[in-house]
């Protein structure tokens, strides 16, 4: 029954992974991976236990920024509806701009190697840029009302009435001749 049918209009993970802004972020997790082993193998001098704990902390964000942001491109690639897609989307911009925060942590805990921290910047632009094109290929007009108001496409409101509540439903009629 189920073996015949498509994949129901989702995206498998090897089509995701061709994904331009898929791509893109990977690439970003594995040049921040180089970054955090270049920190860990770089001498600083920290002038007392606070300093050397907020590097530590950076890096720890970094890796988790890093993460976050091919998991929800995932996430939003596997969601339907425009407001599951533009809740992922918001975690990745905040994913994505804690990175150059990140990054300018780094700096100020005395991480000299500024040339990398640049090319962090530069790969974060890039992604910007393919990721401010693929949330325009997003679907405004298949949505759920996002009652909480933060999520719904331009002239939706939280507290508009869903033009589903009219249709009947009626689950005899989904069992078909079972």
């Amino acid at each position: 029954m189920f073996e015949d049918e498509e994949n129901d209009g989702y995206k498998s993970h090897d089509e995701i992974k061709k994904i331009p802004v898929f791509k893109k972020a990977w690439d970003l997790s594995i040049l921040v991976r180089h970054l955090i082993k270049s920190v860990e193998n770089t001498e600083i001098d920290f002038k007392n236990e606070y300093e050397e704990d907020m590097l530590n902390r950076n890096l720890q964000y970094l890796a988790e920024n890093s993460m976050i942001i091919p998991a929800k491109i995932s996430g939003a690639e596997a969601a339907d509806s425009y407001d599951l897609k533009m809740e992922n989307a918001a975690i990745i911009r905040k994913a994505a701009r804690e990175l150059i925060t990140d990054a300018r942590g780094l700096q100020m805990c005395g991480y000299k190697e500024t040339e990398y921290l640049d090319l962090l910047r530069s790969e974060v632009e890039e992604f910007r840029v393919l990721f401010a094109e693929w949330v325009k290929t997003f679907d405004p007009w298949n949505y759920i009302i996002d009652r909480w108001g933060l999520f719904n496409p331009p002239g939706v409101n939280y507290d508009d009435k869903d033009p589903d509540d009219d249709i009947p439903f009626n689950p005899l009629d989904e069992l078909g001749d079972l």
